[in-house]
């Protein structure tokens, strides 16, 4: 096993990570899962996206779990959730491996909402029937190659990084750099808190994290979504900040057009990691929607003349 398959150490790394007491170990699909559980209620799957873990949705899964039962693992190769076989690293092998960590919990999602590369996942588990929720929440979601020779070079630098056993690390060590992890997080359009930017950093210094997220980006395709989700049945739901520089906010208007069941909700001011920008915002919305779609009972009638 080259050295970049470690994970990040649990003990040291994670020592106060957020949730942590909401956190568990499984072996699920043949490898090992760092996953957080909390609350009660439907089931709510939240998957982050590349190079994120569930640290992205720190300020989210409590407030969550008190109408859901919230099911938020590190997705495999990232933060403390082992490397799987490089099949796995493909978009449908990642549905399957999250599809057999559900079946490992028992658990079936009303809900989903994935961020970025995460809601990509979710659509194709949805088209391959390994789940079926009442709706998807799409955070700004990564469904397109990135405009151009940039979504080659995305790829195919990923490649080449990862076939020099040295790059993960050294990426990592780059890491190390406060401006240039700030310079990074900055690009998105979104502006974090110092707790963000800190756990962002821990993870880009970690080979172990960085060889995960290449490895995810070098067999990453997406150039068959646009046409696949004109079979997707289940309701999509596509939020999106106006600021987002990673993914356009434009592209969320194509899948609008072509896929039967979608809406499109605008966050005006903010960037693609607008749940960690605006959690508190990013919760009503997700339990209007749930409320909206059957995931959850409609508002008791008192609450409504309350706030009327």
């Amino acid at each position: 096993m080259v050295y970049w398959a470690r994970r990040p150490n649990w003990d040291t790394v994670g020592k106060d990570w957020p949730n942590r007491e909401h956190s568990r170990f499984v072996i699920a699909h043949g490898f090992r899962w760092h996953v957080q559980l909390a609350g009660q209620g439907p089931v709510l799957l939240l998957l982050h996206g590349t190079a994120a873990s569930t640290h992205s949705f720190r300020d989210l899964l409590e407030p969550l779990a008190r109408h859901f039962t919230v099911v938020a693992p590190d997705l495999p190769g990232h933060g403390f959730t082992a490397n799987p076989p490089a099949s796995s690293f493909t978009l449908p092998g990642m549905g399957r491996s999250v599809t057999a960590l559900l079946k490992h919990l028992h658990l079936s999602p009303a809900l989903a909402l994935g961020h970025s590369a995460g809601a990509a996942v979710l659509i194709r588990m949805a088209l391959d029937r390994h789940i079926a929720p009442n709706a998807i929440i799409s955070m700004n979601g990564a469904l397109m190659p990135f405009k151009g020779a940039q979504g080659h070079w995305y790829s195919g630098a990923a490649k080449l990084f990862l076939a020099n056993p040295l790059m993960p690390r050294f990426l990592a060590w780059r890491a190390s750099d406060e401006t240039q992890v700030a310079e990074v997080i900055g690009s998105t359009g979104s502006a974090l808190d110092a707790r963000g930017l800190d756990l962002y950093r821990r993870l880009f210094r970690e080979p172990g994290h960085v060889g995960g997220a290449l490895s995810m980006m070098a067999n990453w395709d997406v150039r068959a979504m646009r046409d696949l989700v004109a079979h997707l049945d289940t309701h999509l739901e596509l939020v999106v900040g106006e600021r987002d520089g990673t993914v356009s906010p434009h592209d969320a208007d194509m899948f609008v057009a072509r896929t039967p069941k979608a809406r499109l909700r605008m966050l005006p001011g903010l960037g693609h990691l607008a749940h960690e920008e605006r959690p508190d915002l990013i919760h009503d919305l997700v339990v209007e929607i749930a409320r909206e779609v059957g995931a959850l009972p409609p508002e008791p009638l008192a609450a409504v003349r309350a706030d009327g």
